[in-house]
């Protein structure tokens, strides 16, 4: 299943508890209304959940949105296995350390080159 906006690209295989969410641009709380559900129904159906979030010409988040993405990792904290970063920009790498309080998922931060790897280590049995 795929669900787009003009930042936001989310897309779910059948059966497979990876959600793969493409951003560029700004994120909105807008957003969040867009993905975050999606997010909510694979938690249900699989218990745990695995992001590949995937940064193209990312310009970080609006204000409100920044106050939805704590409140998301507030509630989601043990919910999230595990978190692939995709990015091009060292800021980028950076929020690998920033997102560590707000969540038990193992994170990594991989670059633009690297993303074969990203995908390799989302997908692989713990």
């Amino acid at each position: 299943m795929a669900t787009k906006t003009d930042v936001v690209s989310v897309i779910t295989n059948s059966g497979s508890n990876v959600i793969e969410i493409k951003v560029s641009g700004k994120l909105s709380k807008e957003d969040y209304d867009v993905f975050v559900p999606e997010i909510e129904e694979l938690i249900k159906q699989h218990g745990t959940v695995r992001i590949l979030f995937d940064m193209h010409d990312f310009h970080g988040w609006e204000t409100a949105a920044i106050w939805e993405d704590i409140k998301f990792g507030w509630k989601h904290f043990r919910d999230i296995d595990r978190i692939a970063m995709i990015g091009e920009a060292t800021w980028e790498e950076g929020m690998t350390a920033f997102c560590v309080p707000f969540t038990k998922a193992d994170i990594r931060y991989f670059d633009r080159a690297d993303e074969a790897a990203a995908r390799e280590w989302i997908a692989e049995e713990s």
